[in-house]
């Protein structure tokens, strides 16, 4: 089984045109389950609708979206209406039997609600604040996606999690596909984005092993540092490949899974 994480980078109209008959070529061979991103979409439309968005760094230079009350209604309005549905749409029409649910059906993704958050300043000091509607995962419950998969469906999730309140809670979407990829014991995740995989001094690292990513952590900047922490927190779920590539070139998955014009990171 491979997840695929469909990053909001090159979603709206992005993904190479190959990207669906790609896929629908590589589920001969295999099982796939899609995760999505699309925080760029939920930015444009809360500003749309006056809700002025507000992000936040943390101490290990982590960037994320403040999910306050209306927030997360706008959120979940997005990332499983809009953006879940416009992939499933896509699939249905290159005849690819799909279905799109969030993290909250099935209570496939269970978090803990954060109650306060470190983040870092205007002036480069910790500060606390409230944790809002923001989720760190807890578990996951595989039951409702295997169901799918067995009756030949690709599951398209939103990454939006259940606290034990019952609460609807934002989670990043990499993180979310890492977590998803450990539950059903995927054999790889692969993470497409808008660039050839890890870029290190204007070059794209070909291969790496997963002592050298969390050496690397550190150093990497907003963006690709969520996908670098996803793939090995994938890796130590038992995930034997964790890929990050390109959806914006021509067969952008069998590329992946080809090892080419990306990066591949294996334990060892």
């Amino acid at each position: 089984m491979i997840v695929i994480k469909l990053g909001g980078s090159v979603l709206s109209d992005r993904l190479h045109p190959s990207t669906f008959p790609d896929l629908r070529q590589t589920m001969k061979n295999e099982k796939i389950v899609i995760v999505h991103g699309g925080g760029k979409d939920v930015t444009n439309i809360a500003t749309k609708l006056g809700k002025e968005q507000r992000f936040i760094v943390s101490p290990q230079g982590v960037r994320s979206r403040y999910t306050d009350k209306e927030t997360i209604e706008i959120y979940t309005m997005v990332m499983s209406g809009k953006i879940n549905k416009m992939i499933v749409g896509m699939l249905i029409r290159y005849g690819i039997k799909a279905i799109g649910i969030s993290g909250i059906d099935g209570v496939t993704i269970k978090a803990d609600r954060k109650k306060k958050l470190v983040i870092i300043n205007e002036k480069g000091r910790k500060m606390i604040i409230e944790g809002g509607y923001t989720g760190k995962i807890r578990g996951i419950d595989p039951s409702l996606i295997d169901l799918l998969v067995k009756e030949g469906y690709v599951p398209v999730i939103s990454p939006i999690a259940l606290s034990d309140d019952f609460e609807f809670l934002n989670i990043d979407g990499d993180r979310a596909a890492a977590y998803i990829a450990g539950g059903l014991r995927a054999d790889k995740i692969l993470f497409m984005t808008d660039v050839k995989g890890l870029i290190i001094n204007s070059e794209v690292i070909s291969n790496m092993t997963l002592a050298r990513a969390k050496e690397l952590l550190p150093s990497i900047g907003f963006g690709m540092e969520k996908k670098l922490l996803a793939c090995t927190e994938a890796l130590e779920m038992g995930v034997k490949e964790s890929i990050i590539g390109s959806g914006l070139i021509e067969n952008p998955i069998s590329a992946c899974l080809s090892h080419d014009q990306c990066t591949v990171i294996t334990q060892r």
